[in-house]
């Protein structure tokens, strides 16, 4: 939390003046009892003093002053607010390497679930489409608050060959200009970024790196995944194929575009990816203004403090 310091400090000045004060006003009243020269006498006119309690009424008043203070000092603290204008495109690989057992059942099912999982806990707010992509990237499901197109079209996924990793990121910022063009408003553009989950290096299509650029010049990050271990294989044709990850194609996606790299070898740490990009995407933090408990309080404790006040002493000091 924090505050606007030149004010809390005056404020904080003007209840210490007060504290101050009242205490010089209960010693000069002490003296001016003092100099009546038959104390006998005073005590048998003189109403009853309540003693001591008298000072918490004026003590309850000075707190809720203090808070006061604090309220009008304008206190705020770090809110996670929605982004509820951002837009995401999730990018899945569909080549024939997401075939690999070394992720159980397979890399494209676990990769389903996984995705699955992330579109429903995805901010309500955000605009999320769906692209696959092989040998060529399809356009699956243009962006929408609406989840339901996105779960059928990621339950419905295919595998098929090669791997257009450059066409994907192509296809994915064209998709988000085109959105952009009907959300525009007066807070400027909305934030985008892609999340793009692939197990293997491009085979076919547009260069990753032109791609990467592109993407950076729009100011769109790319969140890049690598899903798989090293050590994964498909059956091709009567052949064994190794189909290990190609980290370091992906890593440079990523760099280029200004957006971050994350690597799962297995289904539960793809879901564990997939939440953290999820609070990264569908959260920011801002500071708010929590000034109004402060207020409350302060107010609350000024009133009773006055009403104490009327009933030991007769009077609000």
């Amino acid at each position: 939390m924090s505050f606007v310091h030149p004010v809390w400090f005056t404020a904080g000045i003007a209840v210490a003046a007060l504290i101050i004060g009242y205490v010089l006003a209960q010693r000069r009243a002490r003296r001016h009892t003092m100099r009546f020269a038959n104390l006998e006498l005073l005590e048998r006119v003189a109403p009853k003093r309540p003693g001591r309690l008298r000072h918490l009424p004026t003590g309850v008043i000075l707190v809720g002053l203090i808070l006061l203070t604090v309220a009008l000092a304008g206190p705020t603290a770090s809110t996670k607010v929605p982004r509820n204008r951002a837009t995401v495109m999730l990018a899945i690989d569909v080549s024939l390497s997401m075939e690999s057992t070394d992720v159980s059942p397979n890399r494209l099912d676990a990769a389903k679930a996984a995705a699955t999982e992330f579109v429903k806990e995805l901010t309500p707010g955000v605009n999320l489409g769906i692209v696959s992509f092989a040998g060529i990237s399809t356009v699956l499901v243009s962006p929408t608050t609406d989840r339901a197109p996105a779960i059928a079209a990621i339950a419905g996924l295919k595998l098929d060959e090669r791997t257009a990793t450059g066409d994907a990121i192509i296809s994915c910022l064209q998709t988000i200009n085109v959105f952009a063009k009907t959300i525009s408003g007066a807070d400027g553009p909305a934030p985008a970024r892609i999340v793009m989950m692939t197990d293997g290096k491009q085979t076919v299509g547009r260069s990753v790196d032109d791609a990467a650029k592109q993407a950076a010049a729009a100011k769109v990050p790319i969140s890049m995944i690598a899903f798989g271990t090293d050590h994964g294989t498909i059956t091709f044709q009567g052949s064994v194929i190794a189909v290990p990850l190609d980290t370091s194609s992906m890593q440079q996606i990523a760099k280029v575009s200004g957006g971050d790299f994350h690597t799962a070898a297995t289904a539960q740490e793809l879901k564990s990816v997939y939440s953290q990009l999820g609070e990264q995407i569908g959260y920011e933090v801002k500071q708010a203004d929590v000034s109004r408990p402060w207020l409350i309080a302060g107010t609350l404790l000024v009133m009773l403090g006055a009403a104490g006040a009327l009933v030991i002493g007769g009077r609000i000091p």
